[in-house]
């Protein structure tokens, strides 16, 4: 294995790179809820976070995508293969 993708032991889990570990304060209620549905999803608290923030991450990219699409209109398909476009401008000159 190379070090870009060696594993790193921490405890009971391991760690694949790039993992950054994160420290975050919240009430404990929250945590205690949040706890509870972890478990409940059969999930670990930071496998569950982190699937929270993917989600809430991507409903945002969809937001920000369809107010571009509302200002400017549904992206036009001007067609073609642009690698290959590319590819063969490169190759004529």
């Amino acid at each position: 294995m190379t070090t870009a993708t060696a594993a790193i032991p921490s405890g009971n889990t391991v760690y694949t790179p790039p993992v950054a570990k994160v420290m975050i304060s919240m009430p404990d209620n929250l945590l205690d809820r949040l706890d509870a549905q972890a478990r409940a999803n059969r999930e670990t608290r930071s496998g569950f976070l982190r699937r929270l923030a993917e989600r809430e991450l991507e409903i945002d990219e969809v937001r920000r995508r369809k107010e571009f699409e509302d200002l400017l209109g549904p992206p036009m398909n001007l067609g073609g293969d642009a690698a290959k476009l590319i590819r063969e401008d490169r190759e004529s000159h």
